[in-house]
Protein backbone atom coordinates (compact mmCIF):
# COMPACT_ATOMS: atom_id res chain seq x y z
CA UNK A 1 0.00 0.00 0.00
CA UNK A 2 1.23 3.50 -0.56
CA UNK A 3 0.75 6.78 0.68
CA UNK A 4 1.25 9.48 -1.52
CA UNK A 5 2.35 13.17 -0.52
CA UNK A 6 1.42 15.95 -3.04
CA UNK A 7 4.08 18.88 -2.53
CA UNK A 8 4.41 22.06 -4.03
CA UNK A 9 7.45 24.51 -4.45
CA UNK A 10 6.56 26.04 -1.34
CA UNK A 11 6.68 22.95 0.89
CA UNK A 12 10.05 23.16 0.50
CA UNK A 13 10.70 26.18 2.25
CA UNK A 14 7.71 25.14 4.59
CA UNK A 15 9.51 21.82 5.11
CA UNK A 16 12.08 21.62 8.45
CA UNK A 17 13.51 18.92 10.85
CA UNK A 18 13.25 17.97 14.19
CA UNK A 19 15.02 15.98 16.93
CA UNK A 20 12.47 14.39 19.39
CA UNK A 21 14.19 12.68 22.57
CA UNK A 22 10.17 11.41 23.50
CA UNK A 23 10.48 9.64 19.85
CA UNK A 24 14.01 8.63 20.41
CA UNK A 25 12.94 7.23 24.29
CA UNK A 26 9.83 5.37 22.29
CA UNK A 27 12.01 3.63 19.73
CA UNK A 28 14.50 2.53 22.29
CA UNK A 29 11.48 0.45 23.97
CA UNK A 30 11.14 -0.98 20.62
CA UNK A 31 13.79 -2.21 21.06
CA UNK A 32 14.15 -3.42 24.22
CA UNK A 33 11.13 -4.98 24.20
CA UNK A 34 12.14 -6.97 20.72
CA UNK A 35 9.95 -5.35 18.68
CA UNK A 36 12.87 -4.71 16.76
CA UNK A 37 16.71 -5.15 16.29
CA UNK A 38 19.24 -3.75 17.84
CA UNK A 39 21.46 -2.32 15.25
CA UNK A 40 25.14 -1.50 16.29
CA UNK A 41 23.02 -0.34 19.66
CA UNK A 42 23.76 -3.88 20.68
CA UNK A 43 26.03 -3.92 23.71
CA UNK A 44 24.02 -0.57 24.87
CA UNK A 45 20.85 -2.84 24.55
CA UNK A 46 22.19 -5.75 26.89
CA UNK A 47 23.29 -2.87 29.51
CA UNK A 48 20.02 -1.38 29.48
CA UNK A 49 17.47 -4.69 29.44
CA UNK A 50 17.82 -5.08 32.96
CA UNK A 51 16.47 -1.88 33.82
CA UNK A 52 13.80 -1.97 31.69
CA UNK A 53 12.79 -5.64 33.01
CA UNK A 54 12.95 -3.46 36.43
CA UNK A 55 10.50 -1.04 35.00
CA UNK A 56 8.35 -3.43 33.58
CA UNK A 57 7.58 -4.45 37.42
CA UNK A 58 7.25 -1.06 38.75
CA UNK A 59 5.50 0.84 35.79
CA UNK A 60 2.11 -0.56 35.21
CA UNK A 61 1.43 1.42 31.90
CA UNK A 62 5.04 0.49 30.32
CA UNK A 63 3.61 -3.54 29.26
CA UNK A 64 0.27 -1.83 28.07
CA UNK A 65 2.37 0.58 26.21
CA UNK A 66 4.70 -2.04 24.38
CA UNK A 67 1.98 -4.26 23.77
CA UNK A 68 0.72 -1.42 20.89
CA UNK A 69 3.65 -1.71 19.03
CA UNK A 70 3.71 -2.99 15.54
CA UNK A 71 4.77 -2.28 12.00
CA UNK A 72 3.47 -1.80 9.16
CA UNK A 73 0.35 -0.45 10.42
CA UNK A 74 -1.23 2.67 12.28
CA UNK A 75 0.52 3.16 15.59
CA UNK A 76 -1.33 5.37 18.49
CA UNK A 77 0.22 8.60 17.99
CA UNK A 78 -0.31 10.00 21.43
CA UNK A 79 2.06 8.68 23.69
CA UNK A 80 4.87 10.20 20.97
CA UNK A 81 3.35 13.37 18.80
CA UNK A 82 5.64 14.68 16.12
CA UNK A 83 7.99 17.79 18.14
CA UNK A 84 6.90 21.25 17.64
CA UNK A 85 10.35 22.77 17.45
CA UNK A 86 13.58 21.91 16.58
CA UNK A 87 15.01 20.51 19.94
CA UNK A 88 11.88 20.39 22.19
CA UNK A 89 12.70 19.39 25.83
CA UNK A 90 11.69 16.08 26.83
CA UNK A 91 9.47 17.39 29.52
CA UNK A 92 7.45 20.22 27.09
CA UNK A 93 6.75 16.98 24.95
CA UNK A 94 5.90 14.37 27.76
CA UNK A 95 3.53 17.43 28.51
CA UNK A 96 1.86 17.39 24.98
CA UNK A 97 1.61 13.87 25.97
CA UNK A 98 -0.29 14.85 29.53
CA UNK A 99 -2.88 16.74 28.12
CA UNK A 100 -4.31 14.38 25.76
CA UNK A 101 -7.88 13.40 26.29
CA UNK A 102 -8.99 10.04 27.63
CA UNK A 103 -11.46 9.50 24.88
CA UNK A 104 -9.17 10.53 22.17
CA UNK A 105 -6.27 7.83 23.72
CA UNK A 106 -8.90 5.27 23.51
CA UNK A 107 -10.05 5.68 20.44
CA UNK A 108 -6.39 5.58 18.96
CA UNK A 109 -5.97 2.66 21.19
CA UNK A 110 -8.79 0.62 19.59
CA UNK A 111 -7.80 2.15 16.42
CA UNK A 112 -4.27 0.59 16.98
CA UNK A 113 -5.63 -2.67 18.17
CA UNK A 114 -7.75 -3.28 14.90
CA UNK A 115 -6.12 -6.76 13.47
CA UNK A 116 -3.97 -7.53 16.37
CA UNK A 117 -4.35 -10.46 18.79
CA UNK A 118 -6.37 -10.09 21.91
CA UNK A 119 -4.48 -8.10 24.82
CA UNK A 120 -4.38 -10.08 28.09
CA UNK A 121 -7.38 -9.08 29.98
CA UNK A 122 -4.72 -6.79 32.79
CA UNK A 123 -3.38 -5.43 29.83
CA UNK A 124 -6.66 -4.37 28.22
CA UNK A 125 -7.89 -3.51 31.55
CA UNK A 126 -5.32 -0.47 31.73
CA UNK A 127 -5.52 0.54 27.61
CA UNK A 128 -9.14 1.60 28.43
CA UNK A 129 -8.86 2.77 31.96
CA UNK A 130 -9.25 6.80 32.61
CA UNK A 131 -5.94 6.85 33.46
CA UNK A 132 -3.99 5.50 30.95
CA UNK A 133 -2.70 8.62 29.26
CA UNK A 134 -1.50 9.17 32.95
CA UNK A 135 0.09 5.64 33.25
CA UNK A 136 1.90 5.83 29.64
CA UNK A 137 3.29 9.21 30.71
CA UNK A 138 4.38 8.01 33.55
CA UNK A 139 6.18 4.68 31.72
CA UNK A 140 8.05 7.19 28.86
CA UNK A 141 9.31 9.26 32.08
CA UNK A 142 10.86 6.58 33.66
CA UNK A 143 12.23 5.18 30.81
CA UNK A 144 13.82 8.33 29.84
CA UNK A 145 15.13 8.90 33.18
CA UNK A 146 16.38 5.42 33.57
CA UNK A 147 17.74 4.44 30.17
CA UNK A 148 17.97 7.11 27.54
CA UNK A 149 18.93 10.00 29.06
CA UNK A 150 22.48 9.11 30.06
CA UNK A 151 23.09 8.17 26.28
CA UNK A 152 21.38 11.37 25.10
CA UNK A 153 24.46 13.50 24.84
CA UNK A 154 25.30 10.52 22.35
CA UNK A 155 22.12 10.07 20.60
CA UNK A 156 21.86 14.06 20.19
CA UNK A 157 25.18 14.13 18.12
CA UNK A 158 23.86 11.58 15.77
CA UNK A 159 20.67 13.39 15.36
CA UNK A 160 22.37 16.84 14.85
CA UNK A 161 24.65 15.88 12.33
CA UNK A 162 22.14 14.28 9.95
CA UNK A 163 19.95 17.15 10.52
CA UNK A 164 22.51 19.52 9.34
CA UNK A 165 23.22 17.32 6.03
CA UNK A 166 19.47 16.86 5.23
CA UNK A 167 18.08 20.42 5.70
CA UNK A 168 20.96 21.54 3.49
CA UNK A 169 20.10 19.03 0.85
CA UNK A 170 16.96 19.90 0.97
CA UNK A 171 17.13 23.66 0.49
CA UNK A 172 20.31 23.59 -1.81
CA UNK A 173 19.06 20.86 -4.24
CA UNK A 174 15.31 20.21 -3.36
CA UNK A 175 13.31 16.84 -2.28
CA UNK A 176 15.02 14.04 -4.34
CA UNK A 177 18.30 15.23 -2.73
CA UNK A 178 16.86 15.42 0.87
CA UNK A 179 14.78 12.11 0.19
CA UNK A 180 18.21 9.66 -1.14
CA UNK A 181 19.06 7.44 1.50
CA UNK A 182 16.41 8.18 4.18
CA UNK A 183 14.62 4.77 3.74
CA UNK A 184 13.75 2.38 1.28
CA UNK A 185 9.87 2.67 1.85
CA UNK A 186 10.17 6.13 0.91
CA UNK A 187 10.92 7.57 -3.04
CA UNK A 188 10.36 10.90 -4.66
CA UNK A 189 8.60 10.89 -7.84
CA UNK A 190 9.81 14.21 -10.29
CA UNK A 191 5.84 14.96 -10.72
CA UNK A 192 5.96 16.16 -7.02
CA UNK A 193 4.97 13.17 -5.21
CA UNK A 194 6.75 11.98 -2.27
CA UNK A 195 5.76 7.93 -2.07
CA UNK A 196 5.75 5.99 1.19
CA UNK A 197 5.01 2.42 1.23
CA UNK A 198 3.31 1.54 4.64
CA UNK A 199 -0.23 1.52 5.78
CA UNK A 200 -3.16 -0.07 5.20
CA UNK A 201 -4.60 1.68 2.45
CA UNK A 202 -3.92 3.67 -1.04
CA UNK A 203 -4.50 7.58 0.10
CA UNK A 204 -3.28 10.67 -0.71
CA UNK A 205 -2.43 13.59 1.44
CA UNK A 206 -1.98 16.98 0.13
CA UNK A 207 0.50 19.32 2.24
CA UNK A 208 -0.76 22.63 0.97
CA UNK A 209 2.25 24.78 1.82
CA UNK A 210 2.70 23.43 5.31
CA UNK A 211 5.94 21.56 4.60
CA UNK A 212 6.91 18.42 6.05
CA UNK A 213 8.67 17.60 9.70
CA UNK A 214 11.43 14.87 9.13
CA UNK A 215 12.47 13.37 12.51
CA UNK A 216 15.29 11.06 12.80
CA UNK A 217 15.66 8.97 15.23
CA UNK A 218 19.63 6.79 16.39
CA UNK A 219 17.11 2.86 16.38
CA UNK A 220 17.18 1.21 13.20
CA UNK A 221 13.49 1.28 12.71
CA UNK A 222 11.97 1.17 9.22
CA UNK A 223 10.20 3.97 9.57
CA UNK A 224 7.26 5.90 10.96
CA UNK A 225 4.58 8.50 9.79
CA UNK A 226 2.18 11.10 11.16
CA UNK A 227 -0.16 11.54 8.14
CA UNK A 228 -3.29 12.69 10.38
CA UNK A 229 -4.79 16.05 10.12
CA UNK A 230 -4.67 16.78 13.46
CA UNK A 231 -0.77 16.26 13.82
CA UNK A 232 1.60 18.19 11.38
CA UNK A 233 2.46 15.63 9.29
CA UNK A 234 5.73 14.32 9.71
CA UNK A 235 8.21 11.24 8.91
CA UNK A 236 10.47 9.57 11.34
CA UNK A 237 13.20 7.86 9.75
CA UNK A 238 16.67 6.27 10.94
CA UNK A 239 19.42 9.00 10.93
CA UNK A 240 22.84 8.17 8.86
CA UNK A 241 25.32 6.89 10.95
CA UNK A 242 23.23 4.71 13.02
CA UNK A 243 24.72 1.45 11.05
CA UNK A 244 28.32 2.36 11.57
CA UNK A 245 29.85 -0.91 13.81
CA UNK A 246 32.02 0.25 16.68
CA UNK A 247 34.59 -1.70 14.70
CA UNK A 248 35.76 -3.14 11.30
CA UNK A 249 37.14 -6.90 11.57
CA UNK A 250 39.41 -5.53 8.13
CA UNK A 251 43.13 -5.08 9.08
CA UNK A 252 42.32 -1.05 8.63
CA UNK A 253 42.86 -0.43 12.03
CA UNK A 254 46.18 -1.89 12.32
CA UNK A 255 47.10 0.23 9.54
CA UNK A 256 46.21 3.64 11.31
CA UNK A 257 45.34 2.47 14.60
CA UNK A 258 41.75 1.60 16.10
CA UNK A 259 40.72 5.37 16.79
CA UNK A 260 41.79 6.89 13.25
CA UNK A 261 39.82 3.84 11.75
CA UNK A 262 36.69 4.49 14.04
CA UNK A 263 36.93 8.39 13.12
CA UNK A 264 37.04 7.55 9.56
CA UNK A 265 33.53 5.14 10.18
CA UNK A 266 32.20 8.02 11.60
CA UNK A 267 32.52 10.56 8.69
CA UNK A 268 30.51 9.15 6.44
CA UNK A 269 28.43 11.39 7.70
CA UNK A 270 30.30 14.92 8.32
CA UNK A 271 30.67 16.03 11.72
CA UNK A 272 32.03 19.05 13.74
CA UNK A 273 35.11 18.11 16.26
CA UNK A 274 32.41 18.40 19.23
CA UNK A 275 30.06 15.95 17.66
CA UNK A 276 33.32 13.71 17.31
CA UNK A 277 33.94 13.98 21.05
CA UNK A 278 30.80 13.47 22.17
CA UNK A 279 30.68 10.18 19.85
CA UNK A 280 33.71 8.76 20.12
CA UNK A 281 33.82 9.59 24.15
CA UNK A 282 37.27 10.99 23.85
CA UNK A 283 39.14 14.16 24.75
CA UNK A 284 38.70 17.68 22.67
CA UNK A 285 42.68 17.36 22.40
CA UNK A 286 42.76 13.88 21.65
CA UNK A 287 40.60 13.84 18.82
CA UNK A 288 41.87 16.94 17.63
CA UNK A 289 45.33 15.05 17.06
CA UNK A 290 43.51 12.22 15.02
CA UNK A 291 41.64 14.94 13.18
CA UNK A 292 44.80 17.02 12.69
CA UNK A 293 47.00 13.69 11.28
CA UNK A 294 43.87 12.37 8.80
CA UNK A 295 43.47 15.70 7.03
CA UNK A 296 48.13 15.28 6.84
CA UNK A 297 47.17 12.06 5.06
CA UNK A 298 44.71 13.50 2.77
CA UNK A 299 41.93 10.80 4.33
CA UNK A 300 39.59 13.92 5.62
CA UNK A 301 38.64 17.79 4.61
CA UNK A 302 36.74 20.49 6.81
CA UNK A 303 34.81 22.87 5.10
CA UNK A 304 33.78 26.16 7.42
CA UNK A 305 30.00 26.91 8.46
CA UNK A 306 29.87 29.85 10.73
CA UNK A 307 31.76 29.45 13.32
CA UNK A 308 32.44 26.09 12.75
CA UNK A 309 34.46 23.40 10.99
CA UNK A 310 32.50 20.25 9.35
CA UNK A 311 34.79 17.52 8.42
CA UNK A 312 33.95 14.80 6.59
CA UNK A 313 36.17 12.26 4.49
CA UNK A 314 38.28 12.80 0.82
CA UNK A 315 38.00 10.11 -2.22
CA UNK A 316 40.90 8.69 -0.69
CA UNK A 317 39.46 8.27 2.67
CA UNK A 318 36.16 7.08 1.22
CA UNK A 319 38.23 4.16 -0.60
CA UNK A 320 40.11 2.94 2.03
CA UNK A 321 37.34 2.18 3.79
CA UNK A 322 35.19 0.74 1.12
CA UNK A 323 38.14 -0.70 -0.41
CA UNK A 324 37.64 -3.12 -3.41
CA UNK A 325 37.44 -6.92 -2.99
CA UNK A 326 40.45 -7.33 -5.01
CA UNK A 327 42.37 -5.78 -1.67
CA UNK A 328 40.43 -9.00 0.55
CA UNK A 329 41.71 -11.59 -2.19
CA UNK A 330 45.59 -10.46 -1.78
CA UNK A 331 45.76 -11.03 1.51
Amino acid sequence: MVYRIEVTPHDIMASRFAISPLIVTKHALWVLSGARGSGQWRSWADRMREPYERLLLTQPGLAPLVALFRERHYNADFPAPPPTGVDTPFEAELAVVRATPAAQAHDEIARNLEGMPRPPAPVREVLFSSDVVRLFAEALQATWGEIVSPAWPRFHAILERDVIQRAGRLATYGWAAALDDLTPRIRWDPDGVIEVLAGDADETHRLNGRGLLFVPTVFPIKMGSYLEDDWPYAISYPARGTGIPPERADGLAHLIGRTRTRLLLELATPATTTQLVTQLGLGLGTVGGHISALRKAGLITGNRIGRTILYHRTPLGDSLVNRSPALDASR
